[in-house]
C-alpha cells in the first residue's frame, strides 16, 4: 500500500485548502483512511477519518464544522477540505490507512498501518 499526500501550502487565516491522498496497492474495501497532523515537539494527532465502506466519518473536536473528509473510490483518493483555517492549524498533515479498525479506535494513530509523507500547511498572514 502506498499513500501520496499533496495540497499543502501557505494560506491566510480564514482561508481554505484541500488536501489529497492518493492510495494504491489495495482494493481498500475494509480500510479506514485518516488524516493526522504534527507540529515540532508534539505528538501526531488525529484530525479526521473515513471508512472506505459506508463512509462513516469522525473528526477531532477543534476541526468540526470547518474540515470535511471525503472519498472518491474510483480515484482511490481521500480529500480533506479545510475551511476557516486558523494559525493553530499549521502543521505537517499525514494521511494514513488501516484495515479492521473498529469505530471506537478510529482516532487511534496506532491502529493505522500505512502512512504517506507529510504535506505542510502553514496558516499565516
Amino acid at each position: 500500500v502506498q499513500l501520496q499526500a499533496s495540497g499543502g501550502g501557505l494560506v491566510q487565516p480564514e482561508g481554505s485548502l484541500r488536501l489529497s491522498c492518493a492510495a494504491s496497492g489495495s482494493t481498500f474495501t475494509y480500510y479506514s483512511m485518516g488524516w493526522f497532523r504534527q507540529t515540532p515537539g508534539k505528538e501526531r494527532e488525529f484530525v479526521a477519518a473515513i471508512r472506505w465502506s459506508g463512509r462513516t466519518t469522525a473528526y477531532e473536536d477543534s476541526v468540526k464544522g470547518r474540515f470535511t473528509i471525503s472519498l472518491d473510490t474510483a480515484k482511490k483518493t481521500v480529500y480533506l477540505q479545510m475551511n476557516s483555517l486558523k494559525p493553530e492549524d499549521t502543521a505537517a498533515y499525514y494521511c494514513a490507512a488501516g484495515t479492521g479498525i473498529i469505530l471506537s479506535e478510529i482516532r487511534n494513530r496506532a491502529r493505522y498501518t500505512y502512512w504517506g509523507q507529510g504535506t505542510l500547511v502553514t496558516v499565516s498572514s
